[in-house]
């Protein structure tokens, strides 16, 4: 008879909430382990396993290799152990006050739970709150750790007897299932006074008549009108005075094709357990509102991201408007009392449910750029976001962001963890949702922030609260955070990035967003720059794009278009300086363009100028060389051949909108090529324009140059939090 020994496992990464104790209980079973398994505090997975040596070899493999869909783990300590007991069982879960890891997002229902949805001899038949351990709410319920029922927002639905015996069952899928519920025992939906199946069907057949129904769903509410009603459309428009922002679309799988172009690639994304908004070409002739996506040509698409939402898709049968039920830049709303009060007036009817939600989640917004899908905002089923740090930090700090996208990254040891978005930071409300971010992810990872990071910027409203604190305050400068973020998860040391965005503060005063920064992490130089110009107006620029192209043209010593500028009297006040900034942003460089080739002369929403540019430019990749200069040692580029081309009315506008995006596209590679880089990161807002990034990484690689564009980490101000932690441990290093 073998030897057998006794053992302690500890497994990190994403093992709690995605039914990782119940498949090792099961592994256990089946190799003839003996010792037991629990969650600690800490969101690790700790097992103590007794068998022969050989044995738990094969035990430690499959735990990495068969863990279930939803789980990452990581081996993270093997030791000696003493246990003598028999059997194999599962224990309660302990806490143990140090820092916590491996946080479980948000999942969408899995195929089993669609099964039993759709089953009318199933006891969940049409029950929109039905999950499994491989799927459900996780991060939107979890209001402490360990991962345990009595933790979450479910804790005062009290379990019926069928549901008890699945939950206790180790055979069962729902064994130690955390959010299990069923008709009998769970969350209940309403309608006026309509509930269950009643709301369902009130619901459906308010979509049908052309309502706008407020519904409550898994991070907060959404407002659904049919995509197809011009009338709805337009009248939910309105309502909400977001008169341009493209509207997301919640459509039945079966239908993609009918309104997007899809690749295999883009299914992968639409199907994968987070669910997130995905920019798709709008299929030609598809039936949807003009209203949906203005002067783009693309839409953002979702697959249901829960129950409810797939029965009220399959239900409705064709692509429903799904937006977030909330003022444009501010968080979700996601109580009933605060839907009530908040969309009087925009909803016509109101879905609600009776199970809370303890944190707030917009949805995911992804599009793919150089093949692979790059996130432009993070938040239910992505977040939080646990990635590596290059350097381990000396202390916990939490890292603040900046003002627009904003996110929260809290860093301890070797570990960021970036918060959802969290929006602008503009209003009372988002301010408040981001000063409850930055106390409750430190709390619920069991972490005290030490100092915390701003951006370099006085007047950010996260700045403003940071002063407030009474901790130590670390400041970076806003495109090193940009590089920074770059260079941390591609574990860049010696690169150029190029930091192309709307505008941030940097070192000199100026307001940058075309530099290009040499180096590494804490120790970035300025190699090269967009010539700077000066702009009038202040904090309206970025909505008036018409002030640009005027400054442009001013500045190259053009006439601007007849008709461009509103008030003369603003060329006065830009003689004289009055309200003007310097700046080099390549952000308000295709503000400027677009608004010359009519597009756009002022923006409902951010980057609209931008967009509507990329969307028209089809055609010619002729390049318009733009002159470089060096001086003190920073090579310039300067914009203003590109004038006349852009106000050259015998081209097409598309063909003009091309020329611009090929021109910064050849731009960006010979500056490469000039400095002798070898590895150019892109980082900055900017690039997620795709035409421009896929013609500069191509350029770039032609010429036998490493390229990198971040895939983890946004490349807009969403990245700012983690790029502030990459500079903080890169100096304390």
């Amino acid at each position: 008879m073998k030897p057998v020994t006794a053992e302690r496992i500890i497994l990190g990464g994403i093992v709690q909430g995605v039914g990782f104790r119940p498949f090792v209980y099961r592994l256990a079973l089946r190799l003839g382990v003996m010792g037991w398994v629990r969650n600690d505090g800490t969101g690790q997975v700790e097992i103590i396993a007794r068998a022969p040596a050989d044995v738990l070899a094969e035990f430690r493999a499959l735990l990495l290799t068969q863990a279930p869909p939803a789980a990452r783990p990581a081996l993270r300590h093997v030791s000696a152990a003493a246990f003598t007991g028999l059997g194999f069982e599962i224990r309660p879960s302990t806490a143990k006050g140090v820092a916590a890891q491996g946080l479980p997002a948000d999942l969408a229902p899995c195929a089993a739970c669609l099964a039993e949805l759709a089953d009318p001899t199933n006891r969940r038949f049409g029950y929109v709150f039905t999950n499994c351990t491989q799927c459900g709410p996780r991060y939107a319920l979890i209001q402490t750790l360990p991962y345990d029922r009595a933790n979450t927002t479910m804790r005062g639905f009290a379990l019926c007897a069928a549901c008890a015996a699945e939950y206790g069952a180790p055979a069962d899928r729902r064994f130690h299932a955390e959010p299990i519920a069923c008709p009998a025992c769970g969350p209940v939906l309403r309608l006026g006074a309509q509930t269950g199946d009643g709301a369902l069907s009130a619901a459906l057949a308010a979509l049908r008549a052309g309502q706008i129904i407020a519904v409550k769903g898994v991070g907060g509410y959404h407002l659904l009108c049919d995509a197809a009603h011009d009338g709805a459309v337009r009248a939910l428009r309105a309502r909400k005075h977001r008169p341009h922002k493209p509207l997301a679309l919640l459509v039945p799988e079966a239908r993609i094709s009918d309104y997007a172009e899809t690749s295999p690639a883009a299914l992968e994304v639409l199907r994968a357990p987070s669910r997130p908004i995905l920019l798709l070409p709008k299929r030609a002739g598809a039936a949807l509102s003009p209203a949906i996506a203005p002067h783009l040509g693309e839409i953002g698409v979702m697959l249901p991201d829960s129950p409810l939402h797939h029965v009220l898709a399959e239900g409705f049968g064709a692509a429903l408007v799904a937006t977030s039920a909330n003022r444009s830049g501010e968080p979700m709303v996601a109580d009933d009392a605060t839907a009530e009060a908040e969309l009087t007036g925009i909803a016509d009817a109101f879905l609600h449910h009776n199970r809370p939600i303890a944190r707030p989640v917009d949805d995911s917004v992804l599009r793919i750029i150089d093949g692979a899908p790059r996130i432009l905002r993070a938040g239910r089923g992505l977040c939080p976001l646990e990635v590596p740090l290059p350097q381990r930090l000396p202390y916990p700090v939490l890292a603040l962001g900046g003002h627009m996208k904003n996110t929260i990254a809290l860093g301890f040891g070797n570990l960021a963890v970036i918060s959802p978005h969290l929006g602008e930071l503009d209003h009372e409300p988002a301010l408040q949702a981001f000063a409850r971010m930055a106390r409750e992810l430190p709390a619920l990872y069991g972490v005290t922030p030490e100092a915390l990071i701003i951006d370099a910027h006085g007047g950010y409203g996260s700045s403003r609260w940071a002063a407030q604190q009474g901790l130590p305050v670390r400041r970076v400068w806003h495109h090193h955070a940009h590089a920074g973020a770059l260079a941390g998860e591609y574990g860049l040391e010696d690169a150029l990035i190029f930091t192309w965005d709307g505008v941030g503060l940097g070192p000199d005063g100026a307001l940058w967003g075309g530099e290009i920064l040499a180096g590494r992490p804490g120790a970035w130089r300025v190699a090269a720059r967009l010539r700077r110009f000066r702009l009038q107006g202040g904090d309206r620029v970025a909505r008036e794009p018409w002030r640009a192209a005027a400054a442009l043209c001013w500045s190259a010593g053009l006439p601007p278009p007849e008709g461009l500028v509103p008030d003369p009297l603003v060329k006065r006040a830009w003689d004289m300086g009055r309200n003007c900034h310097e700046t080099s942003a390549v952000g308000r460089l295709f503000d400027g363009a677009a608004a010359l080739l009519g597009l756009c002369p002022t923006a409902s929403y951010d980057a609209q100028a931008p967009a509507e540019l990329e969307a028209l430019a089809n055609g010619a990749d002729t390049v318009i060389p733009l002159p470089l200069t060096q001086q003190n040692g920073i090579w310039e580029a300067d914009w203003a051949p590109l004038l006349p081309m852009l106000n050259d009315q015998t081209l097409p506008p598309a063909t003009r909108a091309a020329m611009f995006h090929e021109s910064l596209a050849a731009l960006g590679a010979a500056l490469a090529l000039r400095l002798g880089a070898r590895h150019v990161g892109l980082t900055g807002g900017v690039f997620q324009n795709r035409r421009l990034t896929h013609s500069m990484l191509a350029r770039l690689r032609a010429a036998g140059i490493s390229a990198h564009l971040g895939r983890q980490i946004p490349s807009n101000d969403a990245s700012l939090s983690y790029g502030q932690l990459v500079e903080f441990g890169a100096s304390h290093g």
